[in-house]
């Protein structure tokens, strides 16, 4: 069903969802405050945990890298073997003290330590370590400080060491920063001194279990039906698209988004440092970047990969970011047959993802002229869709942008969508402004008569989403 179709009759009026009411006002009840535990009784407790820990970390021994061992096989036994350590050390803890001992140990040991509470809350969508003893989160857009913190250095370094190496990759004090991932996708950058000089710096940028949907972003705000309605025709249309936006602003997830809508009968080869898209097609092949090793050899770069990829017939080409050099390739991929492309790209406006685009191709090392760089970008690139991360932490797509060509030395741009900023914020900072189309109909809806793509008139309309 085309997402036109799905989002039939949904009105275009999205909301953010209302603050709960604030509870009615009650007489404050003075509580005796609980005893706190005496400082020896604590220091017991934590030595405990680490001695108990120590004899797990023993006894399991080989199990824990064995290939043959599924995750769910190592966590049973793990418990069962927790559970009589615990036992044999004879210590008097209440049920709770003993589920609560054996859930930190098996976080420690199988999991990451205190960040695998952080992991697990689906409400949070960043975790940021500052060093042993400082955790922030981030909920909403916003970022909070947790109680949580590691009990040395040297905890921290394990469960940084841990994530790496079930990637292949390694960070040691000769290759002090890494990006790695977790098993659900999730984005791992850590850093270790001499380059982190207040201890271990560890960010976690979540992705959620279930991929998000066009359907997810209209409702949340962050698209109207009418800009999701244009992006699913533009990828149908197999145009070259661009994701331009800042750090954080959701670019990897719009880039899920817009590959949601390539037809399953499709080739498509996904380019990353790290994998993170979580394509839903059958036919998809899967190429991660490689580090060079402990001797400086072996490293295999993204424009390693995207010069591969097109002796691989592909019928897409998806890039999860271009940085470097690899923007040259990429470009030339795009006009040479490969269309419907799709790419990211750190830039503020779509403005600057060209000028950003230009520079990535000087990178390459070729010593190209100006004006033939942006003689290929402007034949390449169709459409820049820009995202922004506004000051209530909302992430918007505030432009979508067509590439129209050269006019003298200048890549000429004609937005068809930018987001109202005039309509200003509510009582709570939130910003009360949609997209609105800018009544100017694109070159390339030519291009989707041709192919036999309808959109509706009723999607360049002028007239904002919320008075129709």
């Amino acid at each position: 069903m085309k997402l036109s179709e799905r989002l039939a009759g949904r009105s275009t009026d999205v909301l953010l969802p209302e603050p709960e009411p604030a509870s009615a006002s009650v007489a404050p009840v003075v509580k005796p405050a609980p005893a706190a535990k005496p400082e020896p009784v604590l220091d017991a407790l934590l030595t405990l945990k680490s001695r108990v820990g120590e004899t797990l970390f023993e006894r399991l021994g080989s199990r824990m890298n064995d290939p043959n061992l599924t995750e769910s096989d190592l966590l049973t036994y793990a418990r069962e073997v927790l559970a009589e350590i615990v036992e044999a050390e004879r210590v008097p803890l209440s049920n709770e003290e003993r589920s609560r001992l054996v859930r930190e140990i098996s976080d420690d040991v199988l999991g990451y330590g205190p960040l695998q509470p952080l992991l697990d809350d689906p409400s949070i969508s960043e975790v940021m370590v500052n060093g042993p003893d400082t955790i922030f989160v981030e909920r909403a857009g916003k970022l909070t400080l947790t109680g949580s913190r590691f009990r040395s250095e040297e905890q921290l370094r394990r469960v940084i060491e841990k994530i790496v190496s079930r990637v292949g990759r390694r960070i040691d004090e000769s290759s002090p920063l890494v990006d790695a991932r977790l098993e659900d996708g999730s984005r791992v950058n850590a850093v270790i001194p001499p380059l982190a000089v207040s201890g271990s710096t560890l960010t976690i940028r979540k992705f959620s279990a279930d991929p998000l949907t066009a359907e997810d972003l209209v409702r949340f705000g962050s698209l109207s039906p009418e800009m999701a309605q244009l992006l699913e025709a533009c990828v149908a249309a197999h145009l070259n698209i661009l994701v331009s936006g800042g750090t954080g602003t959701g670019k990897t997830t719009l880039l899920n988004v817009l590959s949601s809508f390539i037809p399953e009968g499709e080739r498509i080869i996904t380019i990353e440092d790290a994998v993170e898209l979580q394509l839903q097609q059958t036919h998809v092949v899967r190429l991660e970047s490689r580090p060079a090793n402990i001797e400086g050899r072996g490293e295999i770069t993204i424009r390693d990969l995207v010069k591969n990829s097109l002796r691989m017939r592909p019928d897409r080409i998806v890039v999860g970011e271009c940085r470097g050099g690899e923007a040259l390739d990429m470009l030339q991929a795009m006009n040479t047959g490969h269309d419907g492309s799709l790419s990211t790209i750190h830039a503020n406006t779509p403005r600057d993802a060209v000028a950003r685009l230009e520079t990535l191709v000087l990178m390459a090392g070729m010593d190209l002229p100006l004006r033939a760089i942006r003689e290929q970008v402007a034949s390449a690139v169709d459409v820049i869709v820009q995202l922004t991360r506004l000051r209530d932490g909302t992430r918007r797509v505030t432009h979508i942008t067509e590439v129209q060509g050269m006019e003298g030395e200048i890549v000429t741009l004609q937005d068809a969508f930018v987001f109202d900023y005039s309509a200003g914020v509510d009582a709570d900072g939130r910003f009360l402004g949609k997209p609105v189309s800018t009544g100017v109909r694109p070159r390339f809806v030519d291009r989707f008569n041709d192919l036999g793509i309808t959109v509706p008139q009723s999607v360049f309309d002028t007239a904002p989403p919320w008075t129709r």
